[in-house]
């Protein structure tokens, strides 16, 4: 297992080193406004926050510090291709993760992320404030909220963030801890003035539902979110404490 965990970290910082070139998005100019609509929605599923870990808060000494990888199954894999002067876009947008989250007072968590997508110009970094109203015990679930931001970078053309909000629910069970929410992603899609684009701003639906396995420090969580119109398969392994 600690080989495994190893190699996740290994990786995870390899990705995060290499610099963008082999895809790019580089010709939105290449597309209609509506095109340009459809590309942003898949770019908010693909980006909006993950949150790959259960309701319960993580204390005042609590530490969640791992390495994930989410799939976004692009519905409009075309337009990525055209809007990009290398193309061959993949079908699946895999975004890997450097992730942690630190235990605060009252029951609140902060968290960052840092996402390079590979062979590609495409890089995101956000993070989320959560709040358990409910901590959970051996009898009652934890519930909480959270607030979420995220925000491209790398792409010269476009100016892309998204900030979400849910609610979300979890109960352990021994090592095992389901959990799953549901809230709203919102999107501000500004291309650069060099194209004949105007911004797009809309909401999106999200619902997420995932499972956490934790034995001692090491801890595992597996997830299923649909944002919008896309579903994203992610992981995580690291430390939670």
């Amino acid at each position: 297992m600690k080989n495994t965990h190893r190699a996740w970290i290994a990786a995870a910082l390899l990705a995060a080193a290499c610099p963008a070139a082999a895809k790019e998005i580089d010709l939105l100019g290449n597309l209609t406004q509506a095109e340009f609509r459809s590309l942003s929605e898949d770019l908010g599923s693909a980006l909006s926050y993950k949150p790959l870990a259960p309701t319960a808060p993580l204390g005042l000494l609590g530490f969640d510090i791992g390495v994930g990888v989410t799939g976004t199954k692009l519905h409009h894999q075309d337009l990525f291709n055209k809007a990009s002067s290398q193309g061959n876009f993949p079908a699946t947008l895999v975004v890997p993760s450097l992730r942690a989250v630190k235990g605060l007072p009252f029951n609140f968590d902060i968290g960052l992320t840092y996402s390079p997508v590979p062979d590609s110009n495409v890089r995101m970094w956000g993070g989320a404030l959560s709040w358990a109203f409910v901590s959970g015990n051996v009898a009652m679930p934890a519930i909480g909220v959270r607030a979420s931001y995220t925000q491209l970078s790398g792409v010269n053309q476009l100016d892309f963030s998204t900030v979400g909000g849910d609610i979300s629910i979890s109960k352990g069970f021994g090592p095992f801890t389901p959990y799953g929410g549901v809230g709203r992603n919102y999107v501000s899609s500004t291309p650069n003035s060099t194209t004949s684009l105007r911004p797009e701003e809309f909401g999106q639906n999200k619902v997420f539902a995932g499972l956490n396995f934790n034995v001692l420090l090491m801890n595992l969580a597996v997830e299923w979110d649909r944002t919008g119109f896309a579903n994203t398969y992610g992981a995580k392994l690291g430390l939670r404490f």
